[in-house]
């Protein structure tokens, strides 16, 4: 196992593999920017080091930072956690001619799940569903109408580098398609740095169903379960489920042994996310691939009793799956992760500020993973997410249950959360009866939006 980890990220994430590492006998060295001197994730580690001013392109998003760091410290391997560098081929390479282990997939993989259409022929080819789409990348405005009269409207396009719902558009109708071309192109362009576009088949009001894999560095695969990530808004997910309602043990086992199929074939290693989205008759169509640990992974963590982050550094020291799962994986209970943002709940707009009060819930099944602390402050620089709040019950109805007590009881002062949005989500009849995709948001907001002018 590794002496001491260097963790390339900040906020609640990397509070989280500090945590994991502190329990396993690892060391941990912290990298901040000015603007985080006084966060958890530096008091927490055992070192800490400066890497820049503020803004992400001087500090956590430098490698040449992060790397002499991590020489500096004399870590052994790198953990990315979640955005920032952690699909980033290119520093994982740079991990690897420094030799340090880069704890997540190998370059190669990173680089073909990142962009989305290699990744789309790879999953095809391995007979994993995929939608209807074009073949390759869209010169034009012009062969992407030819595409999309192939394919039948709706469609959307999709950038090649993109993530996040950047470089995305919904197109319905032909007289709409060059306008919307060249918007994606040149959104995809300024977010990536690539204007690459490709178009599928677009599902009206689908669910968007996850499956968690672990794949060890001898050729060793495991699905773990999908999670339910269908309450969105602009697609960012706000709420996380597991297991979903509407996978049957028969998807479920079918869709995870096609996942283990094609990582095996692929040689991808550690953590990684395959995404899908599911139409109204149940069948589950490939959109991407996630190459790290993601944002939701406790809701796997509490219904599996597996620790992904643990089972990340495990793999990356040279591990087997077998000596890291149990001998036979078993779904227990419900689970619910509510993302908790430093935003206005109404107007969406960010909120820095300095935390005045600072209250969790607790009890058994309740979760709390953030790095606040009262008097802290939230940068202006940064992500929005400022906590996530797990809960894990017998089924679903208990788990609705202990989420709505726990969000009345999480009091974070001094700026704006979305709690309160997730408080009226949780009250939601359409939501409580599980009968929602990822158009839910849009229809709550405007049911709301009505409501408040009656």
């Amino acid at each position: 196992m590794f002496r001491k980890v260097l963790v390339a990220n900040r906020g609640e994430i990397a509070l989280r593999v500090i945590n994991a590492c502190r329990e396993m006998g690892i060391r941990t060295v912290a990298v901040y920017s000015e603007a985080d001197r006084n966060a958890l994730h530096v008091r927490f580690a055992d070192e800490a080091i400066c890497i820049g001013p503020p803004r992400l392109a001087e500090s956590y998003l430098n490698i040449p930072a992060v790397i002499s760091a991590a020489e500096i410290a004399d870590v052994e391997a790198i953990h990315p956690g979640y955005g920032l560098l952690s699909e980033n081929a290119n520093f994982a390479e740079v991990c690897r001619a420094s030799n340090i282990k880069f704890i997540g997939p190998p370059p190669d993989a990173i680089r073909l799940m990142g962009e989305k259409e290699k990744a789309r022929q790879a999953m095809k080819k391995a007979h994993v569903p995929i939608l209807p789409g074009s073949d390759g990348i869209l010169a034009t405005a012009e062969e992407a109408q030819d595409w999309a009269k192939k394919i039948g409207y709706p469609v959307i396009l999709k950038a090649k580098a993109g993530g996040g719902g950047r470089g995305m558009r919904i197109v319905r109708a032909p007289e709409e398609m060059s306008n919307l071309f060249h918007a994606a192109n040149a959104e995809a362009a300024g977010a990536f740095g690539n204007g690459e576009l490709y178009m599928e088949k677009c599902i009206e009001n689908p669910r968007h169903i996850e499956f968690q894999v672990l794949a060890d560095e001898h050729g060793n695969v495991a699905s773990l379960s999908e999670r339910e990530c269908s309450i969105q808004r602009r697609h960012q997910k706000l709420i996380e489920e597991a297991p979903s309602l509407q996978v049957s043990p028969k998807l479920r086992e079918e869709i995870g042994r096609t996942l283990c199929r094609c990582m095996a074939e692929i040689g991808y290693q550690n953590s990684g996310t395959v995404e899908f989205l599911m139409d109204q008759d149940h069948h589950l169509y490939f959109i991407e691939m996630n190459t790290r640990i993601q944002v939701e992974h406790p809701v796997t963590e509490a219904v599996t009793g597996v620790d992904l982050v643990k089972a990340q550094l495990r793999i990356a020291a040279g591990e087997r799956l077998d000596s890291i799962l149990p001998p036979r994986l078993e779904i227990r209970g419900h689970a619910i992760e509510c993302r908790v943002n430093a935003e206005h709940p109404e107007k969406f707009t960010p909120s820095a500020g300095r935390i005045t009060t600072f209250h969790v819930p607790g009890g058994n099944g309740v979760r709390i993973d953030s790095a606040l602390y009262a008097e802290g402050v939230i940068p202006p620089y940064y992500d929005s997410l400022i906590a996530k709040l797990i809960v894990h019950g017998r089924d679903r109805a208990e788990a609705i249950a202990k989420m709505s007590r726990a969000l009345d009881q999480f009091i974070i002062e001094g700026i704006h959360t979305t709690i309160p949005l997730h408080q009226a989500i949780f009250q939601d009849e359409e939501f409580r009866e599980g009968k929602f995709d990822t158009g839910f948001m849009e229809r709550f907001l405007a049911k709301a939006n009505r409501s408040s002018k009656e």
